[in-house]
């Protein structure tokens, strides 16, 4: 039996039809539901900037204070530059990514634990559509925590930051706060509290950010520690990051920049897809 449209008439006006039981109405991306949820998500952490943003910042400075002036004059030169001009654009980025997890994995978390999980879950967003929100709101919220840090960083004594490789500095930093705002959605899907939240971020997140050549270089490293450093992604978001700075990575020359470049998006598309399909299977998130 072929299908049928449902038809009413308003006022003795023309039939208007409306979409037989079971077929979708939004067809394709629900533009108007994944703004909404955007928006919603950038004024969830603005109402309390001073947390979310204005804090990290001041504790990311509060780093660069202490090395800076711990060293004194022995800290001398990092890869041909002054330690400050070293030292300031990992702590920029490390800040940007430490805050993308914080944002993705509160978001869906704290709906989790008070009961409103359903408002995410009741919109007609697709698995897809829910993701990009979460995950580009945390990239909001990365980004004008770096661009405070590096405001503040730049006004520090001692500190010059020079954009040599501005494409390595968008594309590192948007690739490094990608890759923690899947993480902290994947973290806040399978965290059933808090303090499960916090696990991940006190024995993952930060040790892997601390000991990712933000305040060294790799090669210093004994040689099995250098080769956990290498097979560590927070190195070479790092690096990078450096290197549209001050043009000179530990990585190695420019063919070792760009193949991290390539890596760091495969890694974030195979992570991407991952959480798509846990989202989807709806593990820990439908009863």
């Amino acid at each position: 039996m072929a299908e049928q449209s449902h038809t009413i008439k308003a006022g003795g006006g023309a039939a208007r039809a409306f979409a037989p039981p079971g077929r979708p109405v939004i067809t394709g991306i629900n533009r108007v539901g994944l703004w909404s949820l955007y928006v919603k998500e950038v004024r969830r952490f603005f109402k309390v900037q001073t947390q979310t943003i204005w804090a990290p910042a001041v504790t990311t400075l509060l780093f660069l204070v202490i090395f800076t002036v711990a060293l004194g004059p022995a800290k001398g030169e990092v890869l041909g530059m002054p330690f400050g001009d070293f030292v300031a654009p990992g702590l920029i980025v490390m800040g940007m990514m430490q805050n993308a997890f914080a944002n993705s994995s509160f978001s869906f978390l704290s709906g989790k634990i008070q009961g409103t999980i359903i408002d995410l879950l009741m919109p007609p967003l697709s698995e897809g559509e829910l993701m990009t929100g979460i995950v580009a709101a945390a990239i909001t919220r990365a980004v004008l925590v770096g661009l405070t840090v590096a405001v503040a960083m730049a006004l520090y004594p001692g500190v010059t930051l020079h954009a040599r490789e501005p494409w390595a500095i968008v594309w590192f930093g948007l690739m490094g706060a990608t890759l923690l705002a899947l993480t902290g959605l994947v973290a806040s899907i399978w965290a059933e509290k808090f303090d499960h939240n916090a696990a991940v971020t006190n024995f993952v997140v930060a040790p892997l950010s601390l000991l990712s050549g933000t305040f060294y270089t790799i090669e210093r490293l004994p040689g099995v520690f250098h080769t956990i450093s290498l097979a560590n992604p927070f190195f070479y978001v790092i690096s990078g990051f450096r290197y549209g700075f001050i043009g000179r990575s530990d990585m190695g020359g420019e063919d070792m920049v760009l193949a991290a470049a390539l890596g760091l998006l495969v890694l974030n598309a195979v992570l991407g897809f991952a959480t798509y399909r846990l989202l989807r299977s709806g593990w820990k998130i439908r009863s």
